[in-house]
């Protein structure tokens, strides 16, 4: 029995990733529900999970939203055959809270959490890659472009001083951290009622370094209707 028992499959080991994509917005500025739209046929929601969906580092999606479409984008999941995703739960009253409810349904054993906007539809799973391999190096990392205009610190509508262009990033998603520092992070955010923009600033509160890979020029954000149809345009460049 001893001697068989060396032969016996070993399980695989997990994925190091849990990912919680965010799509708990109003959508205000786009005026109707974006996450839901038509992008070259497929709803926006359905893109954002795609590139975690083929993403060999990630064991697993939890989507946080409102409570109106978490049976919609669960039978999106289901038709689209998006089997990573664990979870689909509502949201809370802010962005850090909606993250904070996301973090507690992934797996304990998670080493990386990665949290994604569900209005950036073109990430790919080579980007999330990387960043998971930064983070697991580093405990913190997200993606960034350089910015391309030139910046003004304006008070009231004047100038007050030129940062230099060549210290501007532009941060995208996923933003990708050590899971009980992230964890951490939005619990003394909340507790300190700190009116965060971004994961990566809940970490730098606590004082920690987050570290930025090449990010992807088209991995775009969808605010507004303009933002759509650029979308439209970079996804049939790929296809």
């Amino acid at each position: 029995m001893g001697i068989f028992s060396r032969f016996k499959k070993q399980a695989p080991p997990k994925p190091p990733c849990s990912t919680v994509i965010v799509a708990a917005g109003s959508s205000t500025r786009m005026g109707m529900d974006k996450v839901m739209l038509p992008l070259c046929g497929v709803p926006v929601i359905v893109h954002s999970i795609r590139a975690f969906q083929q993403a060999p580092s990630v064991g697993e999606v939890v989507v946080v939203t409102r409570e109106e479409l978490i049976s919609p984008i669960a039978d999106l999941c289901r038709e689209y055959g998006l089997s990573k995703v664990c979870k689909v739960i509502r949201g809370g009253a802010s962005r850090t809270e909606s993250v904070r409810l996301g973090t507690l349904e992934t797996d304990p054993d998670a080493a990386v959490l990665a949290v994604h906007d569900g209005a950036r539809p073109l990430v790919t799973a080579e980007l999330v890659e990387r960043t998971v391999a930064k983070a697991l190096e580093a405990n913190a990392a997200a993606p960034a472009v350089p910015v391309k205009d030139t910046v003004k610190v304006a008070v009231d509508g004047v100038v007050q001083s030129t940062p230099d262009r060549a210290t501007l990033f532009a941060v995208q998603t996923p933003q990708i951290f050590e899971a009980s520092l992230l964890r951490a992070a939005l619990q003394k955010a909340l507790d300190d009622d700190a009116a965060v923009t971004d994961d990566c600033s809940a970490v730098e509160r606590l004082g920690m370094k987050v570290v930025l890979v090449p990010g992807d020029e088209g991995n775009i954000k969808l605010t507004t209707a303009t933002d759509l149809v650029l979308a439209e345009g970079l996804m049939e460049g790929r296809l």
